[in-house]
């Protein structure tokens, strides 16, 4: 599976199951320079974006918080809302004017509990995704702090 399928909601959940969570989507628009969340506060929702880019920063003290990854067309913005204590990881900001699929959070947990092969399917998309972006974050750290690069060339 490739990293635009695995982080796709419109290819990783089967057709109905997706419709079923577009039901509940709501459709938004957020102007550029917008915060989404900031890290630590309550991740009570989350978002695919249909046009536009996100950045999703970490707060660094005493310095402007740091990028740590853009995100663009059907990408996932937010996966903390899926796992306890559900509080945001990281911040996000609009980097350019954005449309999107919102999505409440409690509603789609609720939706996953009564419905064990959603949650399952969710679960797995969301999973996938923390996934991807932990070996992405962990090639980035070592491409800037090892003595030799991630050796993702070898």
């Amino acid at each position: 599976m490739n990293s635009s399928t695995s982080h796709s909601m419109l290819r990783a959940l089967p057709a109905e199951l997706r419709q079923r969570l577009m039901r509940i989507a709501r459709e938004v628009s957020v102007p550029q320079g917008t915060r989404l969340f900031e890290e630590g506060g309550r991740a009570d929702r989350f978002w695919i974006i249909r046009t536009g880019t996100i950045a999703l920063d970490v707060h660094v003290p005493g310095r402007r918080s740091a990028v740590i990854e853009t995100l663009g067309h059907n990408e996932l913005v937010g996966w903390s809302w899926m796992f306890g204590p559900h509080s945001w990881h990281l911040g996000a900001e609009t980097t350019t004017p954005v449309r999107a699929y919102e999505f409440d959070a409690v509603a789609v947990r609720a939706m996953c509990q009564d419905d064990p092969a959603l949650g399952y399917a969710v679960t797995q998309w969301v999973g996938n995704i923390v996934a991807r972006r932990l070996r992405s974050s962990r090639t980035r750290l070592l491409d800037l702090y090892a003595p030799y690069g991630s050796g993702t060339s070898l």
